[in-house]
């Protein structure tokens, strides 16, 4: 036991070091990404800036025509109701539905066809290839079918909208795109989780996550210029960006081999020097915003598999795919930094917990044996107390962020949530380097997708 003791030391100390570093790191990062935040909310409160609202994108303003994509595979469960709640909600004179299903998926293509056949403005395009491809391959289907039609119709649309077969469309979101497109190459809303009464811990951590990045980083990556990606729901793209791109890349706009296309998609569009925006609009002064609403993973087990594959579309084979843009400013290799971090961070994060049970260990040993414990040293004593600022100012800034959409209960449950955040983090680190190696010896990418549920009417009040 006494010769085991310096050993334990040893590895407390030496973990403490490794994640109070990385932490404080990370911490910094995130702390410079507030103050931008702040300095932006100042500037606009100061010029007397408010933000804008549905009155702002009125109907018989809108002259663009919109497709609305939504790929679909296994989906059978939510994509009737999706559809049916589509077709009553959107507000806006001239759009369609293209919707996508795969030849031997013959229970999601019924779903579809019942309600096309009962509104011309659904339209069913099935891929070439049975199911599961990609995302992207499905994506590239419809937008083939939507094209031919205005073509064929000559009347071409001029935006084409990303949507889920588990999203809840906001009624006036087809208004901001036609709007905004006459000013950007793509627009991105925000995407707010829907609260599920029966997964407060694991779906709810998704309120949390989304409050920061659609209500934090999202706007500061607007405001600083840098490139914009896109959350593939609530967002559109202008019809004639996604024409450069299908030019660019052989005829198809959507990259087939990509896990996370649109992140990627909203990449390239910066790259050939296209604009993105993010948009937040209120419904009213004071209002809630203009938002996609969906339910999202409820189990641990189809959380990971979704972060697996954000892990691994982003953080690993995007940065082995797209690396860093060939004279991006520091702005876009700061974000694009960020943006791959995740990886990067697990073993700072599991390294911590180690620490953390390693000098649990020591203190209980020392204290066992009468002995004293390694004293800290000082350095890592000031490392560790800055680290513990950030950490409360961290939780400060999303208990705000969440508050101010989802009100003070899941504000004060995201303090506890970001336990259960690292837990999916931890795991979903490990499926996604896995899944990377397995794509690096040519195993083809498949579309790793999870089980969703559509909420009920009742649940759709203030969404």
């Amino acid at each position: 036991m006494d010769a085991s003791i310096p050993w334990i030391d040893g590895i407390a100390r030496e973990t403490m070091l490794f994640a109070a570093v990385g932490f404080l790191i990370g911490g910094l990062d995130d702390l410079a990404i507030d103050i931008a935040y702040l300095l932006r909310t100042i500037r606009r409160w100061w010029h007397g800036r408010t933000a804008p609202t549905l009155a702002d994108f009125p109907v018989d303003g809108c002259t663009g025509r919109l497709a609305v994509l939504v790929p679909a595979w296994d989906e059978s469960a939510v994509i009737g109701a999706m559809l049916r709640t589509t077709l009553a909600r959107f507000d806006h004179p001239d759009w369609r539905l293209y919707v996508g299903a795969y030849p031997n998926d013959p229970a999601t293509i019924a779903a579809i066809f019942a309600v096309a056949t009962g509104d011309d403005r659904v339209r069913l395009a099935l891929t070439p290839r049975p199911g599961p491809t990609t995302k992207a391959d499905c994506l590239n289907t419809l937008w083939s079918a939507a094209s031919a039609d205005g073509g064929r119709e000559g009347r071409p649309f001029t935006g084409f909208v990303l949507h889920d077969a588990e999203d809840v469309v906001h009624p006036g979101e087809l208004r901001v795109y036609d709007h905004m497109l006459a000013r950007a190459d793509t627009v991105q809303l925000p995407v707010l989780p829907l609260a599920d009464a029966g997964s407060r811990w694991v779906s709810g951590h998704y309120i949390d996550e989304f409050a920061e990045a659609h209500g934090r980083q999202l706007p500061v990556r607007g405001a600083l210029g840098a490139e914009l990606p896109l959350a593939g729901v609530g967002c559109a793209i202008a019809g004639a960006m996604l024409a450069r791109i299908a030019a660019r890349r052989g005829g198809l706009p959507f990259d087939e081999t990509s896990l996370t296309e649109d992140y990627e998609l909203g990449l390239t569009v910066r790259a050939l020097g296209g604009r993105g925006l993010f948009v937040r609009a209120l419904e009213t002064p004071g209002g809630p915003p203009v938002a996609v609403r969906a339910y999202f993973p409820a189990t641990l087990d189809t959380a990971v598999r979704q972060k697996a594959r954000w892990m691994t579309g982003i953080a690993l084979a995007g940065w082995d795919r797209i690396g860093w843009q060939a004279g991006g400013g520091w702005r876009d290799h700061w974000m694009r930094m960020r943006d791959r971090r995740a990886i990067l961070a697990i073993p700072v994060l599991a390294i911590a917990y180690v620490a953390l049970v390693a000098w649990g260990l020591a203190l209980v040993i020392h204290a066992w044996r009468g002995s004293s414990a390694v004293p800290v040293d000082p350095a890592l004593q000031l490392v560790l107390a800055i680290n513990l600022c950030l950490l409360v100012w961290r939780i400060a800034m999303r208990w705000t962020l969440v508050r101010r959409t989802y009100g003070r209960d899941e504000a004060w449950r995201s303090i506890p949530r970001m336990l259960v955040g690292n837990l999916v983090a931890l795991l979903a680190a490990r499926r996604a380097v896995v899944r990377y190696a397995g794509t690096l010896r040519g195993r083809p990418v498949r579309w790793d997708k999870t089980a969703h549920h559509f909420p009920d009417l009742g649940d759709l009040s203030g969404a």
